[in-house]
């Protein structure tokens, strides 16, 4: 995480479409809090039970987990979407003055590296931006 970015448009729409196909495909409620996170971290176990996915799954999935979670925690934090030279082409988040990379984790996530989670992400961000405010 690292301070900057310019705004780019909202990914509100694709986060929406998260919710609905968590909810079709696993019958578990995402509510928009930074809580539902630890439900969203359930659903990518049950996506990566049989193994990993297919390329054009993981698109999919990689694309609407990381819009919710950018998505979550701009609303959690009061943040927006941002272009970051160090993001790769995906948007990233600037929230409580630190940019994250939401979809960074979630390609972590579901590439089932251990220890990362989207719960921990969102947690970890006010926490990291709570000790960058007094560095600094």
């Amino acid at each position: 995480m690292n301070r900057g970015g310019s705004e780019v448009i909202s990914l509100e729409p694709i986060a929406a479409e998260c919710v609905t196909l968590v909810s079709s495909q696993f019958g578990r409620s995402l509510d928009w809090s930074v809580e539902s996170l630890v439900e969203l971290d359930a659903v990518c176990a049950e996506l990566l039970a049989d193994g990993p996915l297919s390329e054009q799954r993981l698109e999919l999935w990689w694309k609407l987990i990381g819009a919710y979670t950018g998505e979550v925690l701009i609303r959690a934090h009061h943040g927006r979407w941002v272009t970051d030279d160090s993001s790769t082409g995906s948007p990233a988040i600037s929230v409580l003055g630190v940019t994250g990379f939401p979809f960074a984790i979630a390609n972590k996530v579901l590439g089932g590296e251990e220890f990362k989670s989207l719960a921990s992400f969102g947690r970890a961000l006010p926490v990291i931006a709570e000790r960058q405010s007094r560095q600094g």
